[in-house]
This record gives C-alpha cells, sequence and structure tokens, in this order.
C-alpha cells in the first residue's frame, strides 16, 4: 500500500510538472510577441534595457563598496536590476501596442477587451455605416457606452444611452467618446478613465444588469482583438 501510495505521489508530481511547462510556453510567447511588437516601434530597445540594466547592477555594487559588501550588494542587485529593466520593457510595451492601433477603427474595442476584471464588454453594439461605432461595459460603476468614430457616433451614443436607460432604469448610465480632441479621452487614457467611474452596484446587482441587457439583446458585432477590418460589413438595424 505504501509503494503505491509513493508511485501515486511521483506521478502526480510528474503531472505538476508537466502543468507547470505547460502553462510557462504562453507566458513566454507573450513575452515575445510583446518584445517583437516593441522592438517594430522601438528599434533601441534592446540597447536600453541592457543600458538600465548594467547601470543599476553597477550602482549596486558601488554602494555596497561603499559599504564594504560589495559581493552581497552585487547578488541583490542583479535581481533588482532585472526587476528594473522589466518594468521599463512593460511601459514601452504597452506604449508600443497602444502605437499599433491609434487611429484605426476597433482601437476602443481593443483597449476595453483587454481589461481583465471588473467589466463585462460587449463590442459594436450600435454602428452606422461609416463604421462610427458604440461599445458598451457593464460594471460596479453600472453602463459605460465608449463611442469612437466621427461625428455621427454622439447620434450612436445617444440613441444607445437611451436605450440602457429603457431597459435599466435607475442604473448609471455614462458615456465617454473615445480619440484625440480636448473632450473625448485618448486610447491611451481610456482604462484610466474606465476606473474613475464611482462604483455604484454590488455583485449580485451587477450580475442583474448583465442578465437583462442579454436578455433584451441586440446588435453586437464579434470584433477580434484588434483594430476593426476596414472591409467589415455592417448588418442593418431592424
Amino acid at each position: 500500500m505504501a509503494e503505491s501510495d509513493k508511485k501515486l505521489s511521483r506521478s502526480e508530481r510528474k503531472a505538476a510538472k508537466k502543468s507547470a511547462r505547460a502553462n510557462r510556453g504562453p507566458r513566454f510567447k507573450v513575452i515575445r510577441d510583446a518584445y517583437a511588437v516593441t522592438k517594430k516601434e522601438k528599434p533601441y530597445i534592446a540597447a536600453l534595457l541592457s543600458l538600465i540594466f548594467i547601470a543599476v547592477l553597477a550602482l549596486g555594487i558601488m554602494i555596497g563598496a561603499i559599504l564594504g559588501r560589495p559581493g552581497y550588494a552585487a547578488f541583490l542587485s542583479v535581481p533588482f536590476a532585472f526587476l528594473v529593466s522589466f518594468i521599463v520593457f512593460t511601459r514601452a510595451a504597452t506604449s508600443a501596442a497602444y502605437s499599433t492601433i491609434e487611429g484605426q477603427a476597433g482601437a476602443a474595442a481593443s483597449v476595453l477587451m483587454s481589461i481583465r476584471k471588473g467589466w463585462t464588454v460587449d463590442t459594436a453594439v450600435n454602428v452606422n455605416r461609416h463604421q462610427d461605432m458604440v461599445h458598451r461595459a457593464v460594471g460596479k460603476a453600472g453602463i459605460v457606452l465608449v463611442g469612437e468614430g466621427r461625428d455621427g457616433v454622439k447620434i450612436l451614443l445617444n440613441d444607445e444611452r437611451k436605450r440602457m436607460e429603457r431597459v435599466a432604469p435607475g442604473v448609471p448610465v455614462h458615456t465617454l467618446i473615445c480619440g484625440e480632441l480636448s473632450d473625448q479621452v485618448s486610447v491611451r487614457k481610456l482604462q484610466r478613465a474606465m476606473k474613475k467611474f464611482p462604483k455604484k452596484l454590488s455583485m449580485p446587482q451587477v450580475r442583474e444588469l448583465r442578465a437583462r441587457i442579454k436578455s433584451v439583446g441586440g446588435m453586437n458585432i464579434p470584433l477580434p482583438k484588434g483594430p476593426m477590418p476596414k472591409n467589415i460589413k455592417i448588418p442593418k438595424r431592424p
């Protein structure tokens, strides 16, 4: 019995290691893809990260030498230098990702779909033939309607706001227009703007709101995780 338990635990350990290796693959792929995008937008990124790593490491060793512990300081400085370099890389990758989608149809949808928690996002819930569109996010702040496009987007936003007010009376409905004008929110600041809305609903209320909106239905064009293709066919509203 003891031997079978031992074999079982060994097999479990093997399964755990295999699972860990499988999970490691997608993470490295994400980092590799992010680096490729960043290098395309910022060709100097490799030199910059190397310079930051060396500078932080040298600074740590210098401080350690002053304190009389250069070896110990070098040991601590290596992971710290890697951390600082990775933080800089993350910010550069984010900036590069925004640069690739700015000004393209569906850019706001890409940003909204990248929000990891707290919001349920439906893209292109209202669209016209000029590819002006409205996306809807539902969360504890209520309903946020995000428009992107030209002048026609204001009409779409107003129509969708009235529809949401009929579907969910009493629920806060916020509107934003994603763009570069003074009264609009840029793609880079969209996630930050979403976080600023005050939370008014509890989770049970949010679930009830999502179910109510889902039951009503409406136009919703599935968008890929990226700018919307310019040749997409927009169905006519009934």
